[in-house]
């Protein structure tokens, strides 16, 4: 049988991560590197900045999206990378999505945002392998969004990379702004982080790396009834890519798989930008 791809939940940090140089950004390059070697057919990915009311959720079907601007990047970060839908994937995980019941549309209008387009263009410099965009559900329900993460997980075993790209504890009304908004560094750290980033970012560690299979998914869910979930996640948005992957990573087949803490940069003293990388199958 064909070996699963690995699956990445990555924490997209500020606009500046697209910007500054960072072990993060190192990580995202040799995920990138080794998805070329591997032959990946491309990219499904949910981010945090799009999500659609209702019970519904959508795929991106334009053709020839633009990309958001990003506050505190020079444009000749981004301007000039070209973006690379792929309309026949697209239309496949709207299918096999609409066979689960899930209320789901294309939507030919919607632009590439930053959390979305940062990876890309750090893990794929040279070029944007075909990408498939997936919506949030603004319900943040988190079993819906590990049941989206396992109906599109048996794309996986066709040869496609699955990314979810949130972040690990990323509450920005508890972040630390001088520096980046006085002198532009965002990796200043004037203090240590405070207690309940680190705890926080410690479950999550926790569960991604010591749990595995259906776990993965039951300890997932648990996370966001954790004392310090909120104090982490003033919303939920960034959180429900990680319920994602573990739907993707989350069967029992991916029981004994290898899973790692890739990376690791803090921004702002308070928003931990932990890269993991699961259900790893083999090596390329």
């Amino acid at each position: 049988m064909a070996r699963l791809t690995p699956v990445h939940f990555f924490s997209h940090g500020s606009t500046m991560m697209l910007g500054e140089e960072s072990s993060s950004a190192d990580y995202w390059r040799q995920c990138g590197d080794e998805a070329l070697a591997r032959g990946i057919k491309g990219v499904v990915i949910m981010g945090a900045h799009w999500d659609c009311h209702g019970d519904q959720i959508q795929v991106s079907t334009n053709p020839k999206p633009n990309k958001s601007p990003v506050a505190y990047v020079h444009p000749s970060k981004y301007v000039s990378y070209s973006l690379n839908p792929d309309l026949p994937t697209a239309q496949r995980c709207i299918e096999l999505l609409a066979r689960e019941n899930f209320r789901v549309t294309p939507n030919p209008t919607i632009d590439w945002i930053h959390d979305v387009y940062l990876i890309l263009i750090r893990m794929f410099p040279a070029a944007c392998p075909p990408t498939t965009i997936i919506s949030l559900n603004a319900r943040y329900d988190p079993h819906y969004h590990l049941k989206v993460g396992a109906t599109l997980r048996p794309l996986r075993r066709e040869n496609y990379l699955l990314i979810g790209t949130g972040g690990a504890v990323h509450n920005l009304y508890r972040n630390r702004w001088a520096p980046m908004l006085r002198f532009r560094d965002n990796f200043a750290m004037e203090k240590a982080p405070e207690p309940w980033a680190l705890e926080f970012r410690q479950s999550v560690e926790d569960v991604l790396l010591r749990t595995e299979g259906p776990w993965l998914r039951r300890a997932m869910t648990r996370l966001m009834k954790h004392p310090q979930y909120r104090g982490a996640h003033a919303t939920d948005d960034h959180f429900m890519a990680a319920m994602f992957v573990a739907g993707a990573a989350g069967d029992w087949e991916d029981e004994g798989k290898e899973r790692m803490l890739g990376a690791e940069t803090w921004e702002l003293t308070n928003m931990c930008n932990s890269q993991f990388t699961v259900g790893v199958d083999g090596v390329v």
